[in-house]
């Protein structure tokens, strides 16, 4: 099925999927292989208020909240992660950036704020590694997560029926909402997740980053959403790590981030993760984020991006 956004060109297409009766998730009894890698312990650097803090958050437009601003900090930067086992023995790191891909195209077709995608995402890897789900009804689950999402993040929701059309009618509205059920039954109804970007806007308000560094770590950061080795990171490490890349592309390989609430040693594993992701470019299945950041309204970021980072790789011998 064809679907034409706003500013989306000839032959933007919102891939279908095969069709699907209803999410069937299971508990799985087989041993899981590892999805992703967890992160190191928490660095006890972070736990500290950082100074700037209060101003930082006026600078987001939360100065009613000073007063509470350790406490949003200590949630936002120190949240917890999915466990190692993420993936389901059935579902490969591929068939989800494909599904995460697809999502990308819905979320900016349908005009959606930009926490609504990452919870989205959130919630569809919190269901996977809860159990299994049949490769067929992947879409399926992917659709459920983004409109739970949307019942949290967004004053307007998309219609269940309008869903299905973008998904080719691949499943009916009954299934969409009984997709949603077993989605918070799965979850206990633990929803809430304060995302990376939070954490992005609270760590480049308090680094002075510019609107061109915050602009290039935001591509990288919707970037590692396609990475399911990201996933087992939490919110606060995988924004520092896109910040601090984009402002040694921009600002010179030797400049660091400050405050420094993480080291290189900390961020060394995702960093590279979000490079390779940016070289890589359009590729089949994982193109979404990088044709969005190559418009013009985003200044072109995603190229720009790809022409920095071969600029840094050292010369062949």
């Amino acid at each position: 099925m064809l679907v034409r956004g706003r500013d989306q060109g000839p032959g933007s297409r919102l891939p279908a999927r095969n069709p699907a009766a209803s999410l069937d998730a299971e508990p799985s009894s087989d041993p899981v292989p590892d999805g992703f890698p967890s992160g190191p312990s928490v660095s006890p650097r972070r736990l500290e208020r950082p100074p700037g803090l209060e101003e930082a958050l006026s600078a987001l437009g939360l100065q009613g909240e000073r007063e509470y601003a350790g406490d949003i900090f200590a949630e936002a930067m120190v949240c917890r992660v999915l466990p190692r086992r993420a993936l389901p023995r059935a579902v490969t790191p591929e068939m989800r950036a494909l599904v995460v891909d697809w999502l990308v195209q819905v979320h900016e077709y349908l005009g959606l704020a930009s926490d609504t995608l990452y919870l989205a995402v959130h919630l569809l890897d919190s269901y996977l590694s809860a159990g299994h789900v049949r490769l067929h009804r992947l879409q399926l689950l992917g659709v459920a997560c983004l409109f739970v999402a949307c019942k949290m993040e967004e004053c307007v929701l998309p219609e269940p029926a309008f869903l299905c059309l973008l998904s080719a009618d691949s499943f009916s509205r009954a299934e969409l909402l009984r997709a949603e059920r077993r989605i918070l039954s799965r979850l206990d109804f633990r929803l809430h997740h304060p995302g990376p970007l939070l954490c992005l806007g609270l760590l480049a308000a308090l680094a002075g980053s510019s609107p061109q560094v915050m602009l290039l770590a935001t591509y990288f950061l919707e970037l590692s959403l396609l990475e399911a080795e990201a996933a087992g990171w939490e919110p606060g490490r995988r924004a520092a790590a896109a910040l601090s890349l984009a402002h040694r592309l921009l600002d010179g390989a030797g400049s660091r981030l400050q405050p420094e609430l993480y080291s290189p040693e900390e961020l060394g594993p995702l960093e590279p993760c979000m490079a390779r992701a940016a070289l890589r470019g359009p590729a089949p299945g994982r193109a979404a984020v990088f044709l969005k950041y190559a418009r013009p309204e985003r200044q072109g970021t995603s190229l720009a991006a790809a022409c920095l980072l071969r600029c840094l790789q050292p010369e062949p011998p």
